[in-house]
């Protein structure tokens, strides 16, 4: 034999461990498995479970970071102090999918008996890019409350522009959520704060 018959020769057998792998009623011993997933990727349980995760994803009703909403600003504090203020994690609650952070006992009590009237806007996605259809992250410090609720914006430029037309922006973003959610991605600064 030629080494050319040996290469057809281990694409052959290849092909058959991989045909056996996906059948569903093949059974492969412990060890082998993992090699036949290594070479195959149909090897797997569900081979088509990745791209229906994907095809379906949603993004999260509150968006975090770090898996703290507001990037770990308190909610209440927005309203009672009138400026971003960290929460600390002494003070936790979870709520709507997400951790949310408080900077003190009266604040996180607040917060629970009416978790709706300190909640952002949008789930705490920026307000600007909800209403021009897409997801995006925050920045704590760029916030504005209008007719009693919160909104957060990216950063300090992009709220700018949000507020050049606030009634405008709140109503197509009103109009988008929460059918936005359905997208596969959000523009994350990645910054802490």
């Amino acid at each position: 034999m030629r080494v050319n018959d040996w290469g057809v020769m281990a694409m052959a057998s290849l092909i058959g461990l991989t045909a056996i792998a996906c059948s569903p009623s093949a059974t492969v011993e412990s060890g082998v498995d993992e090699q036949i997933q290594a070479v195959d990727p149909c090897a797997a349980a569900d081979p088509c479970a990745a791209a229906k995760a994907d095809s379906t994803a949603q993004q999260p009703g509150v968006y975090s970071f770090d898996d703290v909403a507001l990037r770990g600003a308190d909610p209440v504090a927005y309203f009672t102090e009138g400026k971003a203020v960290r929460g600390v994690a002494d003070y936790e609650y979870q709520w709507n999918g997400a951790t949310w952070r408080f900077s003190n006992a009266d604040n996180l009590a607040q917060f629970t008996a009416n978790p709706e009237a300190y909640a952002p806007q949008y789930g705490g996605y920026c307000a600007l890019a909800v209403s021009n259809g897409y997801l995006a992250s925050i920045d704590p410090e760029a916030w504005r409350i209008v007719d009693g609720k919160l909104y957060l914006n990216y950063s300090p430029g992009v709220q700018r522009q949000w507020q050049r037309d606030i009634p405008g922006n709140i109503a197509k973003g009103s109009q988008n959520w929460p059918g936005v959610l359905a997208s596969s991605t959000v523009q994350e600064s990645g910054r802490s704060w």
